[in-house]
């Protein structure tokens, strides 16, 4: 490992393109750091100890939202963005032509029309930011111009950070967008140290011992099911062409346990949430009957042990969901057939197709399982300690890993590729 360190600081390129990515994320460091004007930071850190959707939008803002910084909504609207047009290419034959066939060109357009799409998402995601302050009394009273001029800023602050991204991207060492989240949430880790240490009592020293062991296998049980994979063999007929023989090899198609990875847990949050952040607001209203309903919906999604039940089971149903979306059973069994290729003991065509989609679902569901515990592991972490500060955040571990494992392939492919030049 300190010899592939010490080899990527001998290369003058790619140690270039290292340091450029490290200054682009302090950059984002500086900008997350300077808060919106007339912020009460004992109610904002009170609304965030308090809810968990909150914490997770923070995840995906890179940090930015726990500031009420200028950047406060990150590279969440870019990721909605990025999904909604994901979803569309399935709908939308047209789009997936243009994204699929249309080679880079088609592809360009079609990040533009992400990008597009990021600006108003990120205006709405701004105005509902700020509603949802002033009805917690973090932000104080604003005139008309006042919000406008922090949902000017915070949409601009969204637009620059994707901007930050694609050039990181550019360098070929790690996706941007994925490297941002990755920065706000290890800026975090220190002030989470620190409020373990200033609350440490040596008397639950057994029960800190329990966590430190619960926090590498979980990091270690992310990196396997992360690279987990289930290698489907595929022969090749032989074929003649006149005096040459083509074909006649075996090689596998690779299936992941979790082809989906931390989106359904965005969605099923999303959801689960909702409704109780809609209940809190209509609990105070003028009509007794509509508070009497909303403070009952209110207290069944603070119930504990519905809300992770609930939540397991949402993260579980959405990540058979988006499984299906991004893995078409058919059109793979379709392009196999055309290129001669076929699974052994499996006839080509229909019969192939429905194959993989029962392996597909065998295998999805150990993922659908293994992102449920990751979901409700600070839920069940805090039920067994009663520690607020004891925590794994299984979301945020999953992001980390997914981060490294990626970018770590890239740098050693940029290796790879540079002995090859040598060689």
């Amino acid at each position: 490992m300190l010899e592939k360190i010490l080899q990527i600081f001998k290369i003058r390129e790619l140690r270039n393109k290292i340091i450029f990515i490290v200054c682009l994320l302090v950059v984002f460091r500086i900008a997350a750091s300077i808060p919106v004007p007339g912020v009460n930071i004992d109610q904002l850190r009170r609304l965030f100890e308090g809810n968990q959707f909150l914490g997770l939008l923070n995840v995906f803002s890179g940090g930015g939202l726990s500031n009420i910084s200028i950047v406060l909504l990150g590279v969440g609207p870019y990721i909605t963005a990025s999904i909604i047009m994901q979803l569309l290419t399935m709908i939308i034959p047209k789009l997936e032509q243009l994204y699929k066939e249309e080679g880079e060109a088609g592809r360009q357009k079609f990040n533009m029309w992400t990008r597009w799409i990021t600006v108003p998402l990120a205006g709405l995601q701004s105005f509902g930011m700020i509603t949802l302050l002033q009805s917690q009394q973090v932000l104080g009273n604003l005139l008309f111009l006042d919000k406008f001029i922090i949902i000017l800023v915070s949409t601009a602050g969204t637009i620059f950070l994707m901007w930050l991204g694609e050039l990181i991207t550019e360098k070929g060492v790690g996706n941007g967008v994925s490297l941002i989240i990755f920065a706000g949430i290890m800026a975090s880790l220190p002030g989470s140290v620190s409020q373990i240490a200033l609350t440490f009592d040596m008397t639950q020293l057994f029960t800190y011992l329990i966590f430190a062991a619960i926090a590498v296998i979980t990091i270690a049980g992310v990196v396997v099911v992360s690279e987990a994979q289930r290698n489907i063999q595929v022969s090749y007929a032989k074929r003649i062409r006149g005096n040459k023989m083509y074909g006649g090899v075996s090689t596998h198609l690779p299936l992941r346990v979790n082809q989906a990875g931390v989106i359904p847990i965005i969605f099923a949050i999303s959801i689960m949430l909702f409704p109780g952040m809609i209940a809190s607001f209509l609990s105070h209203a003028n009509n007794q009957i509509v508070a009497k309903i909303a403070t009952s919906i209110g207290s069944i999604f603070q119930n504990q042990i519905f809300y992770a039940a609930m939540y397991f089971f949402l993260v579980v149903l959405f990540t058979y969901f988006y499984t299906a979306v991004v893995f078409d059973p058919h059109k793979i069994a379709e392009n196999l057939q055309k290129q001669g290729g076929y699974v052994p003991g499996i006839r080509p065509g229909r019969t192939t197709a429905e194959y993989l989609y029962k392996v597909m679902n065998r295998i999805t569901l150990a993922g659908s399982l293994f992102l449920g515990l990751i979901a409700i592991l600070p839920l069940v972490m805090k039920g067994f300690t009663g520690i607020q500060s004891l925590a794994i955040g299984g979301t945020s571990v999953l992001i980390v890993v997914s981060v490294v494992i990626e970018t770590v392939k890239q740098v050693e492919s940029q290796l790879v590729m540079r002995d090859y030049e040598g060689f």
